[in-house]
């Protein structure tokens, strides 16, 4: 069986019920449900949650609630592959083999089914133990600055200052959107941000982190601007 396992427990302290909050006309969680269940790519497409609320709003929108999350999975200090373990283990006591799992973050709106199933694909093709999403950073980070405790500017590696953008290695980071993986990798704690996975990459106008207001905010302009664009093309 290949498990989509989405985290969204309730308790969150910057952005209250920032896992079912309205964004752009649905609450956020919908955009990561149905990008699931569009994919094709899961025999199941589960929350896993400890708030009643958040679990009647992932219903509504198609997704399984097989379980209420344990209380001490849903502290401030719970890692994600926590989460995702108990889910598997969940299942295996039931008598369900888990071949492939795919943590879907529940606060991804630009989250799209196409790149979930590319990330399918590629796991499968390339052996790895996880396949997750990646975009650029649009800045070179050789050329990153720091500001002191005198408020002064200082280069973090001041041997890059003067060279050229091109000619420095493009960087890139964790787009926090999906993490496909094998059963007994997440289950073993192999380590994701290492050479045991293979990335996604994402064009850096479908990435947006969510931990603030301000986040909130850029994310539905961003999306606002996206959707609007993609209007304009058909």
């Amino acid at each position: 069986m290949k498990l989509c396992v989405i985290p969204a427990r309730g308790g969150s302290k910057r952005i209250p019920k920032k896992n079912i909050r309205d964004f752009c006309g649905k609450p956020i969680i919908a955009y990561s449900i149905e990008a699931a269940i569009v994919s094709g790519c899961f025999d199941k497409v589960i929350v896993s949650t400890d708030d009643e609320e958040i679990a009647a709003v992932a219903r509504r929108f198609g997704a399984e609630l097989p379980f209420i999350r344990p209380k001490e999975l849903a502290d401030d200090y719970t890692g994600t592959n926590d989460v995702v373990k108990h889910a598997i283990r969940w299942f295996q006591e039931q008598n369900e083999n888990i071949s492939l799992v795919c943590c879907v973050y529940a606060t991804a709106p630009f989250i799209q089914s196409s790149y979930l199933k590319a990330g399918y694909e590629k796991l499968i093709s390339s052996g790895k133990s996880f396949v997750f999403s990646v975009t650029s950073f649009p800045f070179p980070i050789q050329r990153a600055i720091r500001i002191n405790v005198n408020d002064e500017v200082e280069a973090i590696w001041p041997e890059n200052i003067m060279k050229r953008s091109q000619d420095l290695e493009e960087a890139y980071h964790d787009a926090g959107q999906f993490y496909w993986g094998q059963t007994e990798a997440f289950l073993n704690d192999e380590i994701v941000f290492s050479r045991v996975s293979c990335p996604v990459v994402l064009p850096r106008h479908l990435v947006q982190d969510i931990d603030t207001m301000e986040d909130w905010h850029r994310a539905e302009l961003m999306f606002q601007a996206w959707k609007q664009e993609s209007q304009d093309l058909l």
